[in-house]
């Protein structure tokens, strides 16, 4: 197994980690600022896996399946966890998480017509913000910058992950009509 892959897998490994310390009531401040450390360390995992494996030519099947299923189990770990939290409301975590499972779909079809539907501009803008809003939610520092800079991600990550859905389904219509 590849380096890339490793890095994959750490990142899931790292997910019942990182939802233990962010649920965690008992202790003290410390729970949120694990947690926060390692969603950051299994973000970064995320780019890092990716840029080697293009770098040294070492992009799998496996990496092209499971590397995408590792950032939505852990971008949706947190969203859940959000909502139990009263955090974020469910309704926002259903349209982001409804999202991902239209994209894996739209995805899995290709794959079966024989394309490889890449992530786009805006699915990476789109992660970006998620990743930054997950951040900003978990630090939950109370200050009023912090709290409207949380607000402002929260909705650019809810109107980026609508605008790359849409993206997806114009670039990638085609893929539908072949199921026709």
């Amino acid at each position: 197994m590849n380096l890339p892959n490793k890095l994959t897998i750490l990142r899931m490994a790292m997910i019942p980690f990182f939802i233990f310390f962010l649920l965690r009531d008992v202790g003290d401040e410390k729970n949120r600022w694990i947690a926060l450390a390692l969603f950051i360390i299994a973000s970064l995992t995320d780019m890092l896996d990716g840029k080697i494996a293009r770098k040294y030519g070492l992009v799998t099947n496996f990496g092209k399946f499971m590397d995408p299923l590792a950032d939505k189990l852990l971008v949706c770990s947190a969203l859940i966890c959000f909502v139990e939290m009263g955090k974020m409301p469910s309704w926002m975590v259903i349209v982001i998480v409804s999202r991902e499972f239209i994209i894996s779909g739209f995805r899995l079809v290709g794959a079966d017509n024989g394309r490889v539907i890449a992530a786009s501009y805006w699915g990476k803008i789109k992660t970006v913000s998620q990743m930054v809003m997950i951040c900003l939610i978990i630090a939950d520092i109370p200050n009023t910058f912090m709290n409207y800079l949380t607000f402002i991600f929260l909705w650019a990550s809810l109107i980026l992950t609508i605008i790359s859905l849409v993206d997806y389904l114009i670039k990638n219509k085609e893929v539908m009509k072949e199921q026709s």
